[in-house]
């Protein structure tokens, strides 16, 4: 049976930076990355932007080049998935019946994402975007497609949508909530981002609900809704979050629920097996300790430094201010911190001139920015949420001033 020190169990930011991190920290034991795609591990956040638009090859996508993992002895056994775990014996068993002895467990196994639970949710021309191999298959279909249908009004779905009009698709979006982006900010943002995509000839829907998928006993034709009506579609696209792929750890007795769960060192409940990433439920400092899953680049890539030094004997506990981006025609938008639970939000910048950003407070504090084309107070703005600053509302609006500068001025920078 093979056997590695160190056994990281999926291929995406977090486990790469897991291994990464060991290598940089001196680690000399052996070192595998099981992997479910046939992939190097790759960036994911341009899957729904750059990469679907044609933009930017999968090569540039790679996080590090083949010589890479050879030169820093990391195994990659891919398009292997693991079936079971074992953690009194520390061994995994992959699909293909092999068993993996292991020192450490890393698991960042992310999540696949959430299908429709509806009749015709498996007719060709429905697709979801968590991989490569999503996108290839979308974009082969592409040249056939006028009418695009975009299940889900978040960050996937909206960022899909910008690039099917920059290609010109008809394209409608379909949302179940009240309005876009509402798991992630205030109603403001939301509806700057709704008129934007409509400015752009999307037809944006929301508060409606999909009934069934519509067409052959093969192909796509559109979308009935909760209403009646039909939206045609040869093409669905569905954004509307992931499902947490950690079986194997809750089979194995790991405590979790939506996820596993995990402590402030990135432990889960079973000895010398660690979780991080999109699938590890902890504690958020930045959102006053509630339990929750960070579905973000960064997440992943602290989770995995933070593991590697632990592993090396320097017990570190994982606090990492949280900040996510998308782009989205010609807009940036930066979010830094986690707006949950906030009672009060400021305006700084000109929402018309599409530069300005949203400062969310709760109890006086500031605890998340989400900055459009404002990169400067994306920057400056972490310092505020690192230290909870209280800074009056009246003098973070007034965009003539620096965030730099009113921290400096309020005494807490």
């Amino acid at each position: 049976m093979a056997a590695f020190d160190v056994l990281i169990i999926g291929g995406g930011h977090g486990g790469a930076q897991a291994a990464i991190a060991l290598r940089q920290q001196k680690f000399e034991g052996s070192i595998a990355i099981i992997n479910g795609e046939n992939e190097l591990p790759y960036e994911r956040p341009p899957l729904s932007k750059e990469y679907f638009s044609g933009e930017k090859p999968f090569e540039r996508m790679l996080i590090r080049p083949s010589s890479f993992w050879q030169e820093r002895r990391v195994d990659m056994l891919l398009g292997q998935y693991v079936d079971t775990v074992d953690a009194s014996a520390k061994q995994v068993k992959l699909n293909d019946g092999r068993e993996i002895g292991y020192g450490h467990l890393i698991w960042a196994g992310g999540g696949l994402p959430r299908p429709l639970m509806c009749d015709g949710a498996n007719l060709h021309g429905v697709h979801q975007v968590r991989s490569k191999a999503d996108v290839d298959a979308m974009m082969a279909e592409l040249s056939h497609v006028n009418d695009v249908a975009v299940v889900g009004g978040g960050y996937i779905g909206l960022e899909a949508a910008a690039v099917l009009r920059k290609l010109g698709k008809n394209v409608t979006v379909l949302e179940a909530q009240e309005r876009v982006f509402a798991r992630v900010a205030g109603p403001d943002l939301s509806a700057f981002y709704e008129n934007e995509h409509r400015a752009k000839g999307v037809a944006l829907r929301t508060g409606v609900a999909v009934e069934r998928l519509i067409g052959d006993e093969v192909q796509v034709s559109g979308i009935l809704l909760g209403n009646g009506e039909t939206v045609p579609a040869q093409m669905v696209i569905v954004g509307i979050g992931i499902i947490p792929s950690v079986g194997p750890l809750l089979k194995a007795g790991a405590a979790g629920g939506n996820g596993v769960d995990v402590d402030e060192y990135c432990r889960t409940s079973l000895d010398d097996i660690f979780a991080i990433g999109d699938c590890a439920a902890h504690a958020n400092s930045f959102a006053a300790g509630e339990v929750m899953r960070v579905e973000s680049v960064q997440n992943a890539n602290d989770m995995g430094s933070a593991v590697a030094k632990t592993i090396m004997g320097d017990l570190t506990r994982y606090h990492a201010v949280p900040w996510f981006w998308s782009n989205q025609y010609d807009l940036r938008l930066q979010t830094v911190g986690i707006s949950a639970g906030y009672d009060e939000t400021v305006l700084r910048g000109d929402m018309a001139a599409r530069s300005f950003s949203i400062v969310y407070l709760r109890d006086g504090r500031v605890i998340a920015l989400d900055c459009v084309n404002a990169t400067k107070d994306y920057a400056q703005g972490r310092k505020l949420v690192e230290q909870s600053a209280a800074i009056p509302a009246e003098l973070l609006a007034d965009s003539s001033q620096t965030l730099k500068d009113l921290l400096a001025g309020s005494g807490e920078g």
